[in-house]
């Protein structure tokens, strides 16, 4: 019960916290869940570009796009038919807008519609769209000797079913030339600088998941229907990254599911059917260019 509670938690908060809330100006990713006791496989594939355009000396507008593609493999028989599940498919659009709030202070302000779908109909369904809103202040100094990152604000996400927006809270410290760490939801890292600055190692506790309408809805045993399908999982990994220069960089992660819990859920977004709630090693890697 305990587990349940948590890993219900768990997929509010990886709602809220969207997948496509990244610095990142492009981003290519792939990700390995291999299968595990529950006979579940996933990979997926990510790519994510966001443009900015200066509008005014502290004023920038961010335009961009992020695509993920789920490959979802059954290696046992299910009570159900899965064929519809084998491609799960979410298409973010941002639109960002940042600003100098005073000397300390920068508001980022975020609007990101989001079609999460197996699309097997051909067509766009009204449950297949979501989206989420957010705005944050961040307050940053890098020009010290232990520069930190702190970033507080507020994010809505209809995906949740609540109707209020949910706290969000980062906070990174690099309190020795070799040393940083990141504090906050959905991640949290703690990371090894080389004196080149080349070489980052890391070990990270983060969340990932998805929320993702299914068109054709699933009969389920005990006459259920199931209309969307989840995962929320906790990971704890280690990884290495590689830094061409600050900005560009290649990455990879190894590591394991905490807490994970994969299900089919009704209407109401109720648990209908549980496809994995077994542990997964966890396979990320991708290249990237970020602002930080």
């Amino acid at each position: 019960m305990k587990q349940h509670f948590f890993c219900a938690f768990l997929f509010f908060l990886i709602s809220c916290f969207a997948l496509s809330q990244t610095p990142d100006l492009l981003r290519l990713e792939y990700t390995a869940i291999p299968e595990n006791k529950s006979g579940i496989r996933t990979n997926r594939y990510r790519a994510v570009l966001n443009v900015p355009f200066k509008i005014k000396t502290h004023n920038y507008l961010v335009i961009g796009a992020e695509y993920n593609k789920y490959d979802f493999r059954v290696g046992q028989q299910l009570p159900f038919n899965t064929s519809t599940l084998e491609r799960l498919h979410i298409v973010d659009f941002n639109l960002g807008y940042s600003f100098k709030w005073n000397e300390t202070w920068r508001f980022i302000g975020a609007v990101q519609p989001r079609l999460a779908s197996n699309f097997v109909l051909g067509i766009i369904d009204n449950n297949d769209f979501r989206v989420n809103l957010s705005g944050v202040m961040m307050k940053e100094k890098k020009d010290i000797e232990k520069p930190f990152r702190l970033i507080v604000g507020l994010s809505f996400n209809s995906a949740t079913g609540l109707p209020f927006p949910l706290p969000v809270v980062n906070y990174y410290k690099r309190f020795h030339p070799n040393w940083s760490y990141t504090i906050g939801i959905p991640r949290q890292d703690f990371k090894y600088h080389s004196n080149s600055g080349k070489h980052v190692l890391q070990a990270a506790l983060f969340l990932d998941g998805y929320f993702i309408n299914i068109q054709n809805d699933v009969l389920l045993p005990g006459n259920a229907v199931g209309e969307s399908i989840s995962l929320s999982a906790l990971v704890s990994a280690v990884g290495y990254q590689y830094k061409f220069t600050k900005e560009i960089s290649l990455y990879a992660l190894f590591g394991y599911s905490l807490l994970q819990e994969g299900l089919i859920r009704d209407g109401n977004r109720n648990s209908a059917f549980t496809l994995n709630d077994k542990g997964n090693i966890y396979l990320r890697t991708g290249f990237k260019i970020g602002i930080f």
